[in-house]
């Protein structure tokens, strides 16, 4: 069983659970486009790959793919989703499994705007969204939205350009500066994060794992504790199996008033993933079992509560002497 995670970048971690859990059966490769990408040392290969969007990208990945006979394949960054989900058949003529969900629903997922049609179209809560200032203004005028807000771009992740404003002068400014934005009610509420999995052949959600954020940091939650909530977990659960999900996703909730409200999806591992793996979520696992033929059995809400998570900083050093650094 050989696994290749693409765009490795700092998740350490993730190639780590996946070589636990591979051990000799296997072999996990990982590629970046930079070699100062401290995730692929920890892999059993490590490939320099262009970026994403350079000419032959994929075609050097199917490359890869051949030459280390890779199983199963996925991606730790949110361009590179639509991507894999978007030729997911040139991956299979090589023998290759991309583990993604179905190319409209990841180019949903990465369009915050259509995210936001989708969930109130199927009567989720959500928090309310527009694409037309003017719209957002002639609601405040009439009561039904105000301040503050967020204006964030509708395609956009890792927190990059999100600004809270009070104010119509500050969304005039930010309007008139990027192309692409949308406004955002503000959630004001208890933040959660799942991590859930659904299996690949069954198309049943088998695990989820709920955490209460206690801190954020650059976008990503920083501490959170373990939590179970039954009502989440059935939401969820209804959600990403109506929608046709598949493997592994990373889901933001919001608690107003006894109400859940979903924030944001991500079909991919989050940042905050390793709370779940400690807490014995082992997604890896039913990676692996998916990708060998095997249906994983649900097991939603199998954890301990109370279980927290605090990240801290760590460093790898390197000699680069004799290298070119990229």
């Amino acid at each position: 069983m050989n696994i290749l995670i693409l765009s490795a970048g700092t998740r350490n971690k993730v190639v780590q659970y996946f070589k636990e859990n591979i051990g000799e059966r296997g072999r996990v490769v990982a590629t970046d486009c930079s070699n100062l990408a401290p995730a692929v040392y920890d892999a059993d290969a490590f490939y320099l790959v262009p970026r994403i969007t350079a000419p032959g990208y994929l075609d050097r990945i199917l490359e890869i793919c051949v030459k280390e006979k890779i199983d199963g394949v996925f991606s730790l960054i949110d361009p590179e989703l639509s991507l894999l989900a978007k030729e997911k058949e040139k991956f299979l003529a090589v023998g290759t499994t991309p583990i993604i969900s179905g190319y409209d629903l990841v180019e949903t997922c990465f369009d915050k705007y259509k995210m936001f049609r989708m969930l109130t179209g199927m009567g989720i809560p959500t928090g309310k969204c527009y694409v037309d200032k003017e719209e957002f203004y002639q609601d405040v005028k009439k009561g039904r939205a105000g301040y503050p807000v967020f204006v964030k771009p509708v395609k956009g992740s890792a927190s990059i350009n999100i600004n809270k404003v009070c104010s119509s002068k500050e969304i005039d400014v930010l309007f008139e500066l990027y192309d692409d934005l949308m406004i955002q009610e503000f959630m004001d509420g208890q933040e959660y994060g799942a991590d859930v999995y659904v299996d690949m052949l069954t198309g049943k959600c088998t695990s989820i794992f709920v955490k209460k954020k206690i801190k954020m940091r650059a976008g990503e939650t920083d501490k959170s504790v373990s939590v179970k909530i039954p009502a989440l977990f059935e939401m969820l659960q209804k959600f990403v199996e109506k929608c046709g999900f598949c493997g592994m996703i990373d889901i933001d909730i919001f608690e107003i008033g006894g109400v859940f409200y979903i924030s944001e999806v991500n079909p991919r591992f989050g940042g905050g993933y390793p709370h779940a793996y400690a807490c014995g979520v082992n997604m890896p696992v039913q990676v692996i079992n998916n990708l060998a033929g095997r249906e994983n059995p649900v097991t939603i809400g199998e954890y301990k509560e109370g279980i927290c998570m605090m990240k801290y900083n760590e460093i790898a050093i390197m000699d680069f002497s004799e290298e070119e650094i990229l």
